[in-house]
């Protein structure tokens, strides 16, 4: 690849990530609308209709056989089953956080994210850093800083999404020129279906189900949610795949800003 063409692949990554992150600012928004459901039944609906949406996705594009190929690699089997436990952790924590009034920490751990990203890049990828791009993480790590303080209590939520989100852009960007971005979301939403179903059953014999019990309308959005956690999953593979680390990590504000 000529450096024009490099350049031009991580100018792309670059709006890939950032559309990831616009869509994901709004995303608070509508989980609040899908009141009165839970959050341990929300991820249960994200990981079951996210295998669906990405299913019919690989049969519109006839990309089964990559699937398939990807399957014959265990090594990489390995790493989309540990980016699968990551965003089920991410998921699960941030959804626990939204509905039980903890939005602001759920931000905090977005502000907090872009700089274990930056320092990931630049310590196990081995990324270079401008100036200018120091300088504003330094800025970023000041205020996150201030208002942990200023937030009174130990941010568990917080740094729980930092470090499962960080480490989940990590192993994407490792595997990310063997595993396109539908093959690898479809592998981590199937070896989370089991917890899925765990979970599903552990719900219903609990709190009871929402799911179908809302009218129509409800149950339309939560249906949609496995269109809503695809769109920018997908988005963000294809970003990391090109762009270099550190500019993932950068472009991570737009999300909690929002």
């Amino acid at each position: 690849m000529t450096p024009e063409e490099t350049k031009r692949q991580e100018s792309l990554g670059g709006v890939y990530a950032f559309a990831a992150y616009f869509l994901w600012g709004f995303m608070p928004l509508y989980f609040i609308l899908l009141a009165p459901i839970g959050p341990w039944e929300i991820v249960v609906w994200r990981i079951l209709f996210s295998l669906v949406f990405c299913a019919i996705l690989l049969t519109v594009t006839r990309t089964w056989p990559k699937l398939i190929a990807i399957l014959r690699d265990r090594r990489l089997v390995f790493w989309t089953i540990v980016a699968g436990l990551l965003i089920y952790v991410n998921w699960q924590v941030f959804l626990l956080g939204i509905l039980t009034g903890h939005v602001i920490e759920g931000s905090l751990g977005y502000f907090v994210n872009p700089i274990v990203t930056v320092l990931l890049g630049v310590l196990v990828l081995g990324e270079k850093l401008r100036t200018a791009q120091w300088v504003a993480i330094a800025f970023a790590a000041l205020a996150v800083v201030v208002i942990i303080v200023a937030y009174g209590s130990f941010p568990w939520i917080a740094l729980t999404l930092a470090a499962s989100f960080g480490t989940y852009g990590l192993v994407k960007k490792q595997i990310g020129p063997s595993v396109d971005a539908i093959s690898g979301l479809t592998l981590e939403s199937l070896w989370l279906t089991p917890i899925a179903i765990v979970q599903l059953i552990v719900v219903a014999s609990t709190t009871g189900l929402v799911f179908g019990t809302q009218g129509a309308g409800h149950t339309a959005l939560v249906t949609l949610a496995g269109v809503v956690t695809a769109v920018p999953l997908l988005l963000f593979a294809a970003g990391a795949r090109r762009a270099p680390l550190t500019v993932i990590g950068l472009l991570q504000f737009v999300a909690p800003i929002m």
